[in-house]
């Protein structure tokens, strides 16, 4: 039996590939809204693949009289792999190609039995077989179909994510200072080239859903766009009509990490420079939970900004003490500081530390004899800046 049935599709396959295909280009076109306009897919790129895997169906087909249907790394499904990838390229949808397959499945079914019915060239056991295995090979091919699909989507989606991963290191790095990038960069995005725009920079980024976020914020008519880098999240916030405010407010209450926000800027040519603000702003929370702005926190950004200048500052004004044993160390900083903050009250500085103001002057005298420099009433800018920058340097 299996003899006669080979014979059988031998000779149609010779004879019937020419006529199916273009049955079955018409047919897709006709029934298949996503090939019908011919733009996406035309008509000799359909024909060609109508061809090409008509044939291996039939090749296929009659092989499989003799030996089971290849697995999906066999060469036969060669046709098939070509479709679902061209087919994803193009972006078709998967559906659509699957249902081209089946309406091919079914065509070549439809003129094997009209074959039989009319040449009565097989019997009614061989048809029966054929159409079987026909099922099965259609089948088969069809999974080769969608895999090949899937993997074309996983491939463009990697290429479409480091395309964009590049295309944020542009931005960040000063690109968008071209007027011609900053458009294109602006519309992958899909953010304004220009107006009023906060950079933030996130610690943790684990800890962060930025889509809820970015949901949060529109509906404070900003838009944000997000990237994540291997330590930080960086947001771009196009602030539109909204104010400052309730968009700081909005990344407070939804973030649980260390934030970093920028001054208000001017649109993706600025984005280098709020990056900077953002990632020094960020640097001063020393890793601590909370935002802070670029603008609230200017001294020590000045400090990280300038870190030699900043040490030379520990040095003069903090060498002496830090030389100490680190309880008394600590004892004289902490005075000092208190004393900084209550812009030189002994009484503010007494409350703040819970000591007299009496002790509060033996100390300030103790580091005055220690560094050699005369502390005066007012609280020296220098020492106040080196006191910030040895916390900054320890946190």
């Amino acid at each position: 039996m299996h003899s006669d049935t080979l014979a059988f599709l031998d000779a149609h396959r010779a004879d019937r590939i020419g006529p199916l295909t273009e049955l079955l280009v018409s047919t897709i076109q006709a029934e298949n809204p996503d090939y019908r306009d011919g733009l996406v897919v035309t008509r000799a790129d359909l024909a060609e693949s109508c061809r090409t895997n008509i044939t291996r169906v039939l090749e296929l087909l009659a092989a499989s009289l003799e030996v089971a249907v290849p697995e999906g790394d066999d060469q036969v499904y060669d046709a098939a792999k070509e479709t679902g990838r061209r087919r994803a390229e193009q972006g078709v949808p998967l559906d659509a190609v699957l249902r081209s397959f089946r309406l091919g499945g079914r065509l070549i079914w439809e003129d094997l039995h009209h074959q039989v019915t009319t040449h009565g060239e097989l019997d009614v056991d061989g048809l029966r077989e054929a159409g079987t295995r026909l099922w099965i090979v259609v089948d088969a091919t069809s999974a080769q179909v969608a895999a090949a699909y899937h993997a074309a989507e996983r491939a463009m989606l990697r290429a479409d994510d480091q395309r964009r991963a590049a295309l944020w290191e542009d931005i960040m790095g000063g690109r968008a200072q071209d007027r011609a990038f900053a458009r294109e960069a602006a519309r992958i995005l899909d953010v304004p080239v220009t107006g009023p725009m906060l950079v933030a920079a996130f610690d943790r980024p684990d800890f962060l859903d930025t889509v809820e976020l970015e949901h949060a914020l529109a509906e404070t008519s900003a838009r944000a766009a997000f990237v994540r880098r291997t330590d930080t999240v960086i947001g771009l916030v196009f602030l539109g009509e909204s104010l400052p405010g309730p968009v700081v407010d909005v990344i407070r209450k939804l973030t649980s990490c260390a934030v970093g926000v920028s001054a208000v800027l001017d649109g993706l040519p600025a984005t280098d420079r709020g990056l900077a603000q953002a990632t020094v702003a960020l640097q001063t929370l020393g890793g601590r939970a909370g935002v802070v702005l670029f603008e609230e926190c200017l001294p020590d950004a000045l400090l990280l900004s300038a870190p030699e200048v900043a040490e030379h500052l520990v040095t003069r004004w903090l060498g002496a003490l830090l030389a100490l044993p680190s309880a008394e160390a600590e004892q004289l900083l902490t005075t000092l500081e208190a004393w900084v903050e209550s812009g030189g009250s002994a009484l503010a500085t007494a409350t703040a530390v819970h000591c007299h103001r009496n002790t509060v002057a033996n100390r300030l005298r103790r580091v005055g004899d220690l560094t050699g420099l005369a502390l005066g009433e007012i609280p020296p800018l220098g020492l106040g800046l080196a006191l910030r920058a040895h916390r900054l340097r320890s946190s």
